[in-house]
């Protein structure tokens, strides 16, 4: 299997993160633990159709994972992968402007 395009990772991580609502359907499942979309409607400001919405997203962005649950009812639960590769990014992009950032407050000091 080959391995993700981690950049591809990442700007599907941060488009997902852009939402305050996605980010905290995030936060109620890493508090909670897994939860169907109607236990997650209780705990937010947010209706179960539209927090359904938001877990088909987050679920593109393998940020969280359906599992079928009894009855027909599908929970959700986080997976940090693709949060891991984001961030691995980051620290790499951050690698790359600390020589360049490092030369210019020397330069201007």
């Amino acid at each position: 299997m080959d391995r993700p395009d981690a950049e591809a990772v990442a700007q599907e991580v941060f488009a997902a993160l852009a939402d305050p609502s996605r980010r905290g359907i995030l936060a109620a499942l890493a508090a909670g633990g897994p939860a169907t979309a109607t236990d997650l409607a209780a705990r937010l400001p947010i209706t179960r159709q539209a927090i359904a919405k938001h877990l088909a997203l987050l679920a593109e962005a393998g940020l969280v994972v359906a599992e079928p649950g009894e009855r027909r009812r599908v929970r959700y639960r986080l997976d940090s992968a693709p949060m891991t590769i984001a961030q691995q990014f980051l620290a790499a992009l951050a690698r790359d402007w600390d020589g360049p950032l490092a030369a210019l407050r020397d330069r201007l000091t």
